[in-house]
């Protein structure tokens, strides 16, 4: 039933409808001409109110509107032309304005016909700010300035595949590092309303050029973005950076041994050194934890394997330290706790700072339970990147393969990874499971093995590694060839093997 107010609006009465197809029969129709294609892009004036209808319809039904893109005439018109030049915004006052070859008369067919005269007509005038693709038009309407969007012509010409690029200054500096799965689309956004952080808008506003490197696959331009950014330092980049120093920590070699923080971990000690950490703080988070578990000494002098009569710091008279400065009795099973620890299985050490916790909780010292809760986090943080990094570096070879995750619906492909002593050496993808063994094999031949690092960390970052761990280690990944398998295996005491309390829990801290 046609309301009055309508009929008097549009001129449509009963009687022009009452022969008309119903609401299941018509949808039905307009469902069949939209198709399956998902690039079908959907034009309307006032564009919400015609798809809200689209919507109610389709749910009175019990089916569901295909999910397409929308572009509004009406929020575009009233980006494109001022209020001089157009009193409203109506479709009938545009088309006038715009000259449309037909004049909206409240019909499908002709008010179609006159919106997609208005759209031509806001296209001629938005090409001139930088408005040349769909990307552009479906974000037109919203507040960029015309000088960021103009400079959309910056992503002409870039890679539209996995790669990474780079923002650059005026100066020619770089002012910022990132990837994408398909460079040209995501470089594109920055200058649209899709990019709403002020820092990426002051940085775009600052940039005269973008270039960018292609890669094999998204793990490649992943690892390079990370190489670049601990190279470049850009300064629009918050991850973080200079990672190839990050704190380790281990026993010194002494007759009543005790723990320190360590730049360099040499390959073979990667057995007796935990980290690497984030930072300085967290490593001595993790070594608090393990004296206060453990009882191994704290204090910072060298002690000689007989005692030469020197006293005992606070710490014996407080019962937590066995003196061996006064006894001369090594700390075995002190140093034997925290050797178990340093070698990955920290779960004996974590359960004892666990009863800690809980303990200090039922006196209602929650100061103390937090302070002992965030060395618990520093100590397993510590554990994980242990496991990654024993596992990755201890390899002097691991060829891997897993299903392209920028592949498109549908797709067979794969990509193949070659990592020595945890870095990245290459990567190739291959169309199909069955063409993986060759590529591999090829690789293989034409990449020699890198040459042995002396130093754990002297020629990858934790950031490539945390990388490469995270793709080698997802449940659809073929494992090709490893020169030691066995470090693939994660211990059961180790830290991926823990649940902790959560973070944001009660003042408590113990919410599992």
């Amino acid at each position: 039933m046609i309301e009055p107010h309508i009929t008097l609006l549009t001129g449509i009465t009963n009687a022009m409808v009452a022969l008309a197809p119903d609401i299941s029969q018509a949808m039905g129709e307009f469902l069949e001409f939209l198709g399956d294609d998902p690039d079908v892009v959907l034009v309307a004036h006032n564009a919400r109110f015609d798809m809200g209808h689209l919507r109610g319809a389709c749910a009175g039904l019990g089916i569901d509107l295909p999910k397409r893109r929308v572009v509004d005439t009406l929020k575009l018109a009233r980006k494109t032309f001022t209020r001089d030049e157009a009193p409203n915004y109506k479709l009938a006052t545009l088309a006038r304005i715009c000259g449309a070859s037909v004049e909206p008369t409240h019909r499908a067919l002709d008010d179609a016909r006159a919106t997609v005269d208005v759209l031509h007509a806001i296209l001629a005038r938005l090409g001139g700010i930088g408005v040349t693709h769909l990307d552009d038009l479906l974000t037109a309407a919203d507040p960029v300035p015309q000088h960021r969007r103009a400079k959309a012509v910056l992503a002409d010409g870039l890679p539209r595949g996995p790669g990474v690029y780079r923002f650059i200054g005026p100066g020619g500096e770089v002012l910022y590092v990132g990837t994408s799965v398909n460079v040209y689309k995501r470089v594109r956004q920055y200058f649209t309303a899709a990019e709403k952080r002020k820092r990426m808008a002051e940085m775009v506003d600052l940039a005269v050029s973008v270039d960018a490197q292609a890669t094999n696959t998204v793990l490649e331009a992943n690892v390079l973005e990370v190489r670049l950014i601990d190279e470049l330092d850009p300064p629009y980049n918050r991850r973080s950076r200079r990672t190839l120093s990050r704190p380790w920590i281990a026993l010194t070699d002494e007759a009543h041994p005790r723990l320190k923080v360590c730049r360099k971990i040499t390959r073979p000690q990667m057995g007796s050194a935990l980290g690497p950490f984030t930072s300085e703080r967290q490593a001595r988070n993790a070594i608090e934890l393990l004296e206060s578990v453990s009882g191994i000494r704290e204090c910072t002098q060298v002690i000689p394997l007989a005692p030469d009569g020197r006293g005992a710091c606070h710490l014996a008279e407080l019962g937590k330290c066995s003196a061996p400065c006064l006894s001369g009795i090594r700390q075995v099973e002190q140093v034997s706790a925290v050797e178990l620890a340093l070698g990955g299985q920290v779960r004996d050490s974590v359960n004892a700072s666990l009863a800690k916790i809980r303990n200090l909780s039922s006196q209602r010292r929650y100061e103390q339970a937090a302070g002992e809760r965030d060395r618990l986090y520093s100590l397993v943080a510590g554990a994980k990147n242990y496991e990654e990094f024993r596992s990755l570096v201890g390899n002097e070879r691991i060829i891997a393969a897993a299903p392209a995750n920028d592949a498109a619906p549908g797709s067979t492909g794969w990509d193949v990874a070659v990592i020595d002593y945890g870095a990245l050496r290459t990567t190739m993808s291959a169309s199909t499971i069955e063409e993986v063994p060759a590529v591999a094999r090829f690789l293989d031949s034409g990449y020699p093995p890198a040459t042995e690092p002396e130093f754990a960390s002297q020629h990858v970052s934790h950031d490539e590694v945390r990388i490469l761990a995270q793709w080698l280690f997802r449940d659809d990944v073929q494992l090709l060839h490893a020169t030691a398998p066995d470090l693939l295996a994660w211990s059961r005491a180790g830290a991926f093997s823990l649940k902790l309390p959560n973070r944001s829990a009660n003042h408590t801290g113990m919410r599992e």
